[in-house]
Formats: structure tokens, C-alpha cells, sequence
């Protein structure tokens, strides 16, 4: 999807069209999540912390975000996408892999599908989406990414060597700004710079994800659609507009952090061994503490109780506090969760 939070609040406001938008932060603290085009002009970007982005954007607008909205604008859109194939892989709300080698429809061609799904997600949604389609997972995300927004990109067999080998190597996906960085330390700029670097060289200096960079390098991707994905963890958190120094305003936003957590669980219908509690300080120091439990469990009030007894942990916090955020993992899965439960009853 195209700029997916911010075009959705810009769809449903008719006066936010056409402004730079952001969702998430505020002018005076916290994080864009999410970015119009028209802030994105001004160099605004997600993930980018909202007193720089006021900076390159003065009369950007903030907005706060809709979670929920998002997330049954996200069930529509993949409802579209299962009318054409069972294998969808989520990769977040805004964001999917399909693979329509066999489709439910009977379409020879994958651009077609991509194009006629398009089509439906702007017919029933009133948003944009851009596809990229190729004969990998690696190339069809690049492809997605060319000609946003609202862009269609194919890469076909015969022009996908090429067309990596001129790609700068911070638009590979997969390769984050650190290793981009890393590999520009060692002369690695293009596609073409990578694929002349030996498997061996690539191993030694980057561990086992260097057979990929060797692989993506050529254009090879070998990783299936995933249909069924395991969740590993479930997290809330928050930064706040103002920094926390007392325990007492802290144990509130636990509270409803908790009951975030709490809810995702109840939703997915599962449950976690594991809490961990995360703080960032004013100084973006960051602190993280854990618990793994002997029973699962799923309910806001013992994830908040766990997560009390974390902040209450010596050494813990030292400082006035800009984020916090409670993360459960350790999931069960289903033949994890017993058939019937014996419960605690508090004499």
C-alpha cells in the first residue's frame, strides 16, 4: 500500500488531502509512523523522530494514529488478495506476498492479476496500492518499490541480472543502513560490486546471511511463500510527549499497554510464557528486562503485574523515561494449550 496510514487518514478527512501529514509523534516528542507523499517531499519519512521531521516540514500535520481502522482497512485488502490465491504471506498490515503460479481464477499471467487486484483494492477502498511482480520473492519486493506510488513494475527473467547489478546497494531489501554502511566501507556500492565478492568473503565478514547477499546478488531467491507464518511475539509501547520520572505515571501507561498486549493475545487466541519490559531514557538509552513464567498466560492483569514487578527491578529505571513498551513471546501454539484448565481461586 501506498504511504498506507497516512492515506487512510487522508481519505477519511478530506481536509488533510493534499498537506504533509504525518501519523504518529507530535511536534514536540516521538516517532513518525507513518508519512504522506507530500511530507516525504520534504524529506519526511517513518521512523523518523518527529522534532527533525518539523524541522524539514514546518507546517506538517500530525495526526494521531487509528490502529484499529488500519487494521480492518488491512482484513479488507487481504480479502481481495485470497480471492486469487490461498498463498499470502503478511508481511505487516500494508504489505504481502503472493504467489499466483496456480490461482483460484485461472489467469495465465501474473501482471494481469496484479493489475485487476489494484483496480479492486482502489474500487473498495479508495487507496492505492503498488505491485511489483517477478519470479522471486527478492525481485518482486524491489519491483514493488520502483514506481510508487500507484506504480506497477515487472521483472521478467532475461532483465533481472542486469537490472540488480546497477541497483545501488542500499536499495536491496534485506540490507539495512548498517550493513549498507559496512559494505561501502569495503567498496561494495552496486549490485555489480556484490555479485564480484566470493560466497566465502561474504560468509566471513557477514556471518551465514552472506550465502543471501551472494544469492540476491545474482538474482537468485529461493525462499517459498510462507501462507502460515509462526508469530513469535506480540509488543506494545509508547513514546511519550513528555518524559515519565515517577513510578506512579509509569505504572499507569503499563496499564494500558498491558491491556494492548492483552487484547492481540485474547484476538489471535494464544497465550505467552514470556513478558519483557522495554524503556528508552531522555538520552535514547535503551533498557530491556524479562520474566518467562511457568504457565502461559494472557490476561491484562498479570501482564501488568509481571511488568510491575520488571520496572521495580534494581537499577531500574535510573532516569526520566520517553518510552515504554511491554513485548509477551514464547507463544504457545495449539498442541501447547491444554483441553481444559484448572483454575486459581484466591481463598
Amino acid at each position: 500500500m501506498d504511504a498506507f496510514f497516512a492515506s487512510v487518514e487522508q481519505r477519511d478527512n478530506p481536509e488533510l488531502r493534499g498537506k504533509p501529514v504525518a501519523v504518529g509523534g507530535s511536534k514536540a516528542r516521538g516517532v513518525v509512523a507513518a508519512a504522506s507523499y507530500e511530507a516525504r517531499k520534504y524529506g519526511v519519512f517513518s521512523a523518523m523522530a518527529s522534532r527533525i521531521a518539523v524541522q524539514k516540514c514546518p507546517h506538517l500535520i500530525f495526526v494521531k494514529p487509528r490502529f484499529e481502522v488500519y487494521s480492518a482497512v488491512s482484513r479488507q485488502i487481504r480479502e481481495i488478495f485470497y480471492h486469487y490465491t490461498d498463498l499470502v504471506e503478511p508481511l505487516s498490515l500494508d504489505e504481502a506476498y503472493l504467489d499466483v503460479t496456480e490461482n483460484k481464477v485461472g489467469m495465465p499471467s501474473a501482471s494481469i492479476i496484479a493489475k485487476e487486484i489494484k483496480a479492486r483494492i482502489l474500487e473498495e477502498t479508495q487507496l492505492t496500492a503498488s505491485a511489483g511482480v517477478s519470479f522471486n520473492k527478492f525481485l518482486a519486493k524491489i519491483a514493488s518499490d520502483m514506481n510508487k506510488p500507484n506504480g506497477f513494475t515487472l521483472i521478467t527473467p532475461d532483465m533481472a541480472e542486469d537490472l540488480v547489478a546497477g541497483l545501488d546497494i542500499g536499495k536491496f531489501h534485506g540490507i539495512g543502513k548498517v550493513t549498507a554502511a559496512k559494505m561501502q566501507n569495503l567498496g561494495i556500492y552496486t549490485g555489480a560490486d556484490l555479485r564480484a565478492r566470493p560466497e566465502t568473503e561474504l560468509m566471513q565478514r557477514f556471518g551465514k546471511v552472506g550465502r543471501y547477499y551472494y544469492q540476491i546478488a545474482r538474482a537468485q531467491d529461493y525462499r517459498s511463500v510462507q501462507a502460515h507464518r509462526v508469530r513469535k511475539s506480540i509488543g506494545a509501547e509508547r513514546t511519550f510527549e513528555e518524559d515519565l520520572s515517577t513510578e506512579e505515571d509509569m505504572l499507569a501507561r503499563l496499564q494500558y499497554l498491558a491491556q494492548e498486549v492483552a487484547h492481540d493475545l485474547n484476538r489471535l487466541q494464544t497465550s505467552a510464557k514470556t513478558v519483557t519490559l522495554k524503556l528508552k531514557y531522555f538520552d535514547f538509552v535503551q533498557q530491556t528486562r524479562s520474566k518467562t513464567l511457568n504457565n502461559y498466560v494472557q490476561t491484562a492483569d498479570v501482564l501488568y503485574t509481571v511488568a510491575r514487578d520488571l520496572l521495580r527491578t534494581p537499577q531500574l529505571p535510573h532516569a526520566p523515561v520517553r518510552l515504554l513498551g511491554i513485548s509477551v513471546s514464547n507463544l504457545a501454539q495449539p498442541h501447547d494449550l491444554p483441553l481444559h484448565y484448572q483454575l486459581t481461586l484466591e481463598f
